[in-house]
């Protein structure tokens, strides 16, 4: 029997959660060329914010990767270190994703394949949901799929949000059609209906997460990322895709939320989305961008949205240079 037979579905990122899953970065690893002492404190940070409010699980390679993790961070209550490697730190693409039935969890064990094969080599990423269920005990359903967290956002009422360039990518599953697609997803995560928008940011090396494209805040609600600049090659990609979200009967509201402006490092566009933000216990985390205007607005939009969570707008240049911010690199454990 499939998970959706036998009760299970995903919760909302919003529902509470027991904890937050990491994979901390190793110093040798592809994600931060160059850049890696500098985004230390960043991730740090962001354990220290999530900490007060549910526990930090942190996934290390080895025993050099937990030392470096552990001075970063320091002495914070409430974060547990687990020996599981992996090559780097996207724990929502490469992590569990857990479903829920009442009171029981499981897990979801997609096929990683690193984005399509563009990072090999990527067994040990493949292999942390079978890892963190060893940990927790807990029962491994298999789609036998290629899949990532970041490609999925559900309200925890039966949709689930994705778009066509990510899923129908032929780098993922050439063999399987829409139709198969979306029954594995209903069948595995507990979803009725699955909702498509079309194409991705320019720099986005995910085929178009909809993690940095629009996201439910509620179950009838989801914020959208727009470009006002109509020469921008995302303005007409966000545009299709906001007409597409206002043509969906089961969304009541569309909030938007303009784009930073570009973010570049030597001369590579860098997929720079507020849209990327981590909803935990009490506390939301939105990645800024050092452009005071455009950050605020974003964070108080996000502010009237979630009026019983405190929004953080935390600095996400350096960690954008790895093409991904808080949302890619966290995964919920709902309690």
């Amino acid at each position: 029997m499939t998970p959706r037979q036998l009760g299970y579905r995903m919760p909302a990122e919003w529902e509470p959660h027991a904890a937050t899953w990491l994979s901390w970065p190793r110093p040798d690893g592809i994600s931060f060329p160059g850049r890696y002492d500098e985004v230390l404190p960043t991730l740090a940070e962001m354990v220290r914010l999530l900490a007060p409010h549910e526990t930090v699980c942190i996934n290390c390679r080895d025993e050099e990767v937990e030392a470096i993790a552990r001075r970063a961070i320091g002495p914070v209550p409430n974060v547990v270190y687990h020996r599981i490697p992996s090559y780097e730190p996207w724990c929502r693409d490469h992590g569990p994703i857990f479903i829920k039935r009442n009171g029981e969890l499981a897990i979801v064990d997609w096929d990683y394949n690193a984005w399509g094969g563009k990072y090999p080599p990527f067994d040990d990423d493949d292999a942390v949901p079978r890892r963190v269920a060893e940990v927790l005990g807990l029962l491994v359903f298999r789609p036998g799929i290629v899949m990532e967290g970041g490609a999925l956002d559900v309200n925890g009422a039966g949709q689930l949000l994705t778009t066509e360039s990510c899923l129908l990518n032929p780098n993922r599953n050439p063999h399987l059609t829409r139709a198969q697609i979306e029954q594995i997803l209903c069948d595995y995560l507990g979803v009725r209906e699955v909702l498509w928008l079309g194409e991705g940011i320019v720099g986005d090396d995910t085929d178009g997460h909809v993690d940095d494209l629009a996201r439910f805040v509620s179950q009838d609600t989801v914020v959208a990322m727009v470009e006002p600049d109509p020469h921008d090659p995302n303005h007409e990609p966000l545009q299709d895709n906001l007409r597409r979200l206002r043509s969906m009967p089961v969304i009541q509201r569309v909030v938007e939320l303009t784009m930073p402006r570009v973010v570049e490092h030597e001369g590579q566009r860098l997929p720079a989305s507020y849209a990327n933000f981590y909803i935990a216990n009490d506390i939301v985390l939105l990645p800024t961008f050092r452009q005071p205007d455009r950050d605020e607005a974003a964070r108080a939009t996000l502010q009237s949205l979630f009026p019983d969570r405190r929004v953080v707008g935390l600095d996400s240049t350096g960690l954008i240079w790895g093409l991904g911010s808080f949302h890619c690199l966290t995964q919920q454990q709902p309690r």
